[in-house]
């Protein structure tokens, strides 16, 4: 029996060691956050939710086949909730069932016995939930589940289960057959059918082929550890078929425990957003080979789970372009669109809904992220070297139908270095087909790129938008990059004035090139 609940044609690969990028893109996209609303304090769910959403699909047929799975389960979340409860019941109690000390075929046939009888009863219940409940839903995997169910757990299967438990019980004894070989050892051990019970017209009849009987002395404490022996010969063929019968069973309930706890985490994530009325959709997967990216609404699904309500979302129209660069003003939404894009890349890839009222993206085969990190506090490398260090495993890593995510990447050198090293790179990564989001400061880079156009027409800027007042919408906008970051908005925030150059100089821009601030007058301030 296979759960298949999340792969049309094979079980999911939970033992997979975690990818090297996991911990950056665990740490960047703030991925426990969203990890924590979907396991809800169960820390099962919340490594089932890990481990399927650090195997992104990358066919769409695939994709397609999981969100018909998560589409019934939204739509009948207490049947979901109710097998996977069952599931982790079943397991829950097998471990329960302690076995002897004493290591034996008696012993785990004993032990199997009692386990087979408890799989058994929750079998029946599960047989019971596919009767009642298989007509509520509609994807092709719940469709099969059932199915599976119904025809291997029918009503004949089931009574010769109990009827093969109870004979192996030997109530009467066990009847065991050997031949005699050199030295009266006995050879070639094979448990026998018990003969059926005498009635009282047996006694009327012939008692059957003669036999000679041996009865143990009372205290032949020797003789009944050889009588034991030839027991358990006797035993070991059947105690190890019902031992890998159950442990058959156990396996299928584990599996379905794992695949039922994802969606059961998805089931979670949904009412956590539903509550704070944030949007989802339905992404839909384009086929690959050329890069896709439109959306509309899409917002960062941690930073809507950290707030008590909705957060805003960007529309983007990307189809075909495999680099975007994002500049704009401080504090414009800029980084967290690009966790939003990466946010929605994984959870579409993992079949999942996506944080937007729309999303349509060509599946990639890995995501990685380069976003700026504080300096070392070991010393043992600068910002820059650290930085290429990254960058230099990336590479080794990525495929041509990868993503990367660039935040500030490269700006621990000066503006002329940075933009160059930046600029090469992302040469590099689009003429191989790689897709880049790369998030900047650097007005040398994003006008070099915008004016130049280096790498085709296969380019998108998009600007965090700001309004005439200095407000922060924090939506995108596309548009040419600014020489401008718009840093003094957030200086009058702060200071409730705006910056002044030195005496006798014109007043500096947020990049220092001698532009007066838009509407501003130089004054001094007295300290």
């Amino acid at each position: 029996m296979r759960a298949r609940l999340l792969h049309r044609d094979r079980d999911p690969a939970w033992d997979t060691a975690p990818g090297p990028q996991e911990d950056d893109l665990t740490r960047d996209l703030d991925l426990g956050t969203l990890y924590a609303a979907m396991a809800d304090g169960d820390a099962f769910l919340y490594e089932c939710a890990r481990r399927v959403m650090m195997s992104p699909l990358t066919d769409p047929e695939e994709i397609r086949y999981r969100q018909d799975v998560l589409a019934d389960c939204l739509r009948q979340p207490e049947t979901v909730r109710e097998l996977y409860a069952l599931a982790t019941e079943a397991l829950a109690r097998e471990k329960r069932v302690f076995g002897s000390f004493v290591r034996s075929p008696e012993a785990s046939l004993a032990r199997s016995l009692d386990v087979l009888a408890l799989f058994l009863g929750l079998l029946q219940r599960l047989r019971h939930l596919a009767d009642t409940r298989a007509g509520e839903f509609r994807s092709a995997g719940f469709r099969r589940f059932f199915a599976m169910l119904a025809a291997e757990l029918d009503d004949d299967c089931l009574t010769r289960l109990r009827g093969h438990a109870e004979r192996l019980r030997f109530r009467g004894g066990v009847l065991v057959s050997a031949r005699p070989t050199r030295g009266c050892r006995g050879a070639g051990y094979v448990l026998r059918e018990p003969p059926h019970k005498r009635g009282w017209r047996d006694l009327f009849t012939s008692s059957g082929p003669p036999a000679y009987t041996y009865h143990l002395p009372e205290r032949d404490e020797a003789g009944a550890r050889a009588l034991g022996e030839l027991r358990g010969r006797g035993l070991d063929l059947a105690a190890d078929a019902l031992a890998r019968s159950c442990d058959h069973i156990l396996a299928f309930f584990t599996a379905l425990r794992r695949e039922l706890g994802f969606c059961t985490g998805c089931l979670n994530l949904r009412a956590a957003l539903a509550a704070r009325g944030a949007p989802v959709c339905r992404p839909d997967p384009a086929p690959p080979g050329t890069p896709v990216l439109t959306c509309r609404g899409l917002y960062d699904v941690c930073l809507a789970l950290r707030g008590p309500g909705p957060v805003v979302g960007s529309d983007v129209a990307a189809d075909g372009a495999r680099l975007l660069v994002v500049t704009g003003a401080n504090e414009g939404g800029k980084s967290t669109f690009l966790r939003a894009v990466g946010l929605a890349h994984l959870m579409a890839q993992s079949g999942m809904f996506a944080a937007a009222v729309s999303f349509a993206a060509d599946p990639r085969d890995q995501v990685f992220t380069h976003f700026r990190r504080e300096e070392d506090p070991g010393m043992v490398s600068g910002k820059l070297d650290e930085e290429l260090a990254r960058m230099s495993g990336i590479a080794d890593r990525l495929t041509a139908r990868g993503l990367v995510l660039f935040n500030e990447s490269f700006a621990a050198t000066d503006e002329r270095e940075g933009a160059e090293i930046n600029r090469q790179i992302l040469g590099a990564l689009t003429e191989a087909g790689v897709k880049a989001v790369c998030v900047t400061h650097l007005y040398e880079l994003s006008h070099g790129l915008y004016t130049h156009r280096p790498h085709g027409a296969g380019t998108v800027f998009l600007r965090a938008e700001r309004t005439p007042d200095g407000r922060r919408t924090h939506r995108l906008v596309e548009g040419p990059p600014e020489p401008t970051a718009h840093g003094a908005d957030l200086y009058a925030r702060v200071f409730g004035e705006r910056p002044t150059a030195p005496v006798g100089a014109a007043p500096l821009d947020e990049r220092g090139t001698g532009r007066p601030w838009t509407g501003c007058a130089p004054r001094s301030r007295p300290i």
